[in-house]
């Protein structure tokens, strides 16, 4: 009986504290719900739970198999909390220990080795920038430097693998290797090429140069290989010669053979003087060719008619000039046979000097204009300063190209057209003289034949 009278108080501790944080939640809820429909003070909130509680006590009470569920929920609960606290008190103390080993290998590392993993973690980083710019031996599947800036504690496997990096790319420094890799091409798609990557000096496909890509991680096709070179890549990797072409500056000296400009290019340079200059070069030649076959014709003609001077032709100067002179009256005086030959000499001589005033004007206009395109690529060079400043060569280098080049193309123009213009004048001369001794000496006959006749009388 006693036992059973100790029940009541035993079971109304153990609800309680079983049923305190539903009761409160609940409570809680009930009473924001009860402020937002009416005002109700916190001691009648507090007063409504506790006669919800002595209720629901009442009700277990009542209901033993209720109260007994509910304890062993409870107890349940208690020992999972109890569990989980343990297994957090373990990794925590865990951790603390590994955090003391930590701790305790760190303390025992001396100056040496840590100033060891300074040094590794420099030069890796240095390493891998380096290789990560431009050079060859980023290509492929060289074994790169381990990052070691976030490494506390120098361990042997980090030691190792730096070691076995470096070893590797100073190998690989020596060896020319075949590998299979996305090239940039020159219309900008990526496409699989077979290259060979000798060493850090270059990286080559059978036909071109490969040059770094600013924008891609992949290299680039370099389009203006020289021709040389190129055959040399061909044969180098057929295996048809050793001979290969290697730039100790690291591309530079290819770099700037790429981009000199060929003969055609330069000649672009000199814009539209440029263009004139050498248009009127070109008439001139042409006419001065023509010209100068004609005199070729002419004098081969010229030439069969003083082998046979009693047959006169009418295809040549020589034989025109003496079949007029041959119809003159030869009653008229010396002095009106001279004047005749002469008039029919100077009507010859036109055909003989065609073309030749022409070829010397545009000689001597050829370095006028170059002159020309000199003065506009200076304004254009001093236009380029004014705006954007000495500060960048490339702003001003087209007109200074222009400036030079036309120049060049003025004097390449004139000197020909020179030459031309003399040979054709001393062809022309030639043939003159040879028409102007002929017809001196037929005039000279004529007149000792006519002088016996004027004696005998």
């Amino acid at each position: 009986m006693s036992a059973c009278r100790m029940l009541p108080g035993i079971l109304v501790t153990v609800v309680l504290s079983l049923c305190s944080s539903a009761a409160a939640s609940s409570g809680e809820a009930r009473a924001g719900d009860a402020a937002e429909n009416s005002p109700v003070s916190l001691s009648q909130a507090r007063q409504a739970a506790e006669w919800r509680d002595q209720q629901r006590l009442m009700a277990l009470l009542e209901d033993k198999k209720a109260l007994e569920s509910a304890l062993a929920d409870a107890r349940e609960a208690h020992a999972r909390v109890s569990r989980e606290d343990t297994a957090l008190r373990i990794e925590e103390g865990a951790r603390a220990l590994n955090g003391a080993r930590l701790e305790s290998r760190q303390s025992d590392q001396d100056d040496s080795l840590a100033g060891l993993l300074s040094a590794l973690s420099r030069h890796g980083t240095e390493v891998r920038n380096e290789l990560g710019d431009d050079s060859w031996l980023a290509l492929g599947d060289t074994p790169l430097p381990l990052r070691l800036e976030d490494a506390r504690v120098l361990e042997q496997r980090q030691l190792e693998d730096v070691v076995d990096s470096l070893a590797a790319l100073t190998r690989a420094t020596g060896l020319a290797s075949a590998m299979t890799l996305p090239v940039v091409e020159a219309d900008g798609a990526v496409r699989q090429h077979r290259i060979v990557r000798l060493g850090d000096f270059a990286a080559f496909t059978p036909k071109m140069l490969l040059a770094r890509s600013g924008e891609s991680d992949n290299p680039a096709l370099e389009p203006d290989t020289p021709h040389e070179i190129s055959r040399w890549l061909s044969d180098y990797v057929d295996g048809n010669n050793r001979t290969l072409a290697v730039d100790p500056t690291r591309g530079r000296v290819v770099e700037a053979l790429t981009r000199s400009p060929s003969l055609w290019q330069r000649f672009h340079q000199g814009g539209y003087v440029g263009y004139i200059v050498v248009g009127l070069g070109l008439i001139g030649l042409l006419v001065a060719a023509l010209q100068y076959a004609y005199l070729l014709t002419i004098s081969a003609r010229v030439h069969r008619q003083q082998r046979t001077l009693p047959t006169l032709r009418a295809h040549n100067p020589l034989g025109r000039v003496l079949r007029r002179f041959a119809r003159m009256d030869g009653q008229q005086t010396p002095e009106a046979l001279e004047a005749r030959l002469d008039e029919a000499i100077l009507a010859e001589i036109p055909r003989l000097e065609r073309g030749q005033p022409l070829v010397k004007l545009l000689a001597a206009i050829a370095p006028l204009l170059g002159l020309l395109g000199t003065v506009t690529g200076m304004i254009v060079t001093f236009q380029a300063i004014t705006v954007f400043g000495t500060g960048d060569p490339q702003r001003m280098a087209g007109g200074i190209s222009q400036a030079l080049v036309t120049t060049v193309l003025g004097l390449i123009t004139a000197v020909p057209l020179l030459f031309a213009q003399t040979a054709l004048s001393s062809r022309s001369r030639a043939l003159t003289q040879i028409i102007e001794g002929q017809a001196s000496a037929a005039l000279a006959t004529r007149i000792e034949a006519d002088a016996p006749e004027e004696a005998a009388p």
